[in-house]
């Protein structure tokens, strides 16, 4: 009897012992996912609303990642503001940018942009004169809610350097009710 007891503790003892292992490995496997593979951003402000509110938790990449037209990047905190900033690309290196503040449209290398992303159509500049064509190593970021953005059209953000892109948004994991990929 007391052989059997002794078989149960040490049997526990065991078990236990490969739960803390499993949990152990879990959270290594946690912290080099996030270290190498994935981050989290926090948007802040409204200027990528309807698309990314205030608060909105992501989670982005820049594993292998080239900036592409469309995309919702992250550029590093402490480049432009102090927080990171999180716009969507417009042009990449060699395309040229135009826009009409007086309808609103957005025309790369001469192709008018179709955008159902957008709160609003663009009528403030900024700042920079149009048309302007991307830098090679650099890319044209706007706000989808385009008259309340700090974006490349302002001097002080200008074209934005591929090399402070920290990634692209991969997905949305806060709100919860709004969890999932981002259109």
């Amino acid at each position: 009897m007391e052989d059997r007891q002794q078989e149960e503790r040490f049997s526990a003892r065991e078990e236990g012992m490969e739960w803390l292992e499993t949990i152990a490995l879990a959270a290594v496997a946690v912290v080099l996912i996030f270290t190498f593979l994935l981050r989290t951003a926090t948007v802040s402000g409204s200027s990528m609303v309807p698309t990314l509110s205030d608060g909105d938790r992501l989670i982005i990449s820049d594993l292998f990642y080239q900036p592409q037209q469309g995309d919702i990047v992250v550029v590093a905190p402490g480049i432009y503001e102090d927080h990171p900033l999180i716009k969507r690309v417009i042009a990449t290196e060699g395309q040229t940018v135009d826009i009409n503040f007086d309808t609103g449209a957005v025309t790369v290398d001469g192709v008018t942009l179709e955008e159902p992303y957008i709160n609003e159509p663009t009528h403030l500049s900024e700042g920079v004169e149009f048309p302007v064509t991307v830098p090679e190593n650099c890319i044209f970021v706007m706000g989808d809610n385009r008259n309340n953005s700090k974006d490349s059209r302002d001097p002080s953000v200008g074209m934005v350097d591929v090399r402070y892109v920290v990634g692209r948004e991969l997905l949305r994991i806060f709100p919860l009710g709004d969890f999932g990929l981002v259109e």
